[in-house]
């Protein structure tokens, strides 16, 4: 009997073996489960990225509003005979 009980129980190892220390085991299935969902956030976050990217191509191939708007801000551009003021804030 004691040996019948040996078998079964190491039978029951040999069969939890692969789930446990095997190549696919559980625990390297969670740790890939979490990088799938990491990379899924990333590609949420460029997804996004890319839209608000599209939106301004669109914008800057369609109309002048924007590349102004660019060419005032970026670069301190004014028009032709537009007078510019600049406030300076004091240090004190």
């Amino acid at each position: 009997m004691k040996s019948l009980t040996f078998i079964l129980i190491s039978l029951i190892v040999l069969l939890q073996h692969p789930l446990w220390l095997g190549k696919g085991n559980w625990l390297k299935v969670q740790e890939m489960d979490r990088e799938v969902i990491a990379a899924r956030q990333v590609n949420l976050e460029l997804r996004n990225r890319n839209v608000i990217l599209e939106a301004e191509v669109n914008d800057l191939k369609q109309g002048y509003d924007a590349i102004e708007e660019r060419a005032r801000s970026e670069l301190g551009m004014i028009k032709q005979d537009e007078i510019l003021f600049q406030i300076l804030e004091s240090s004190n």
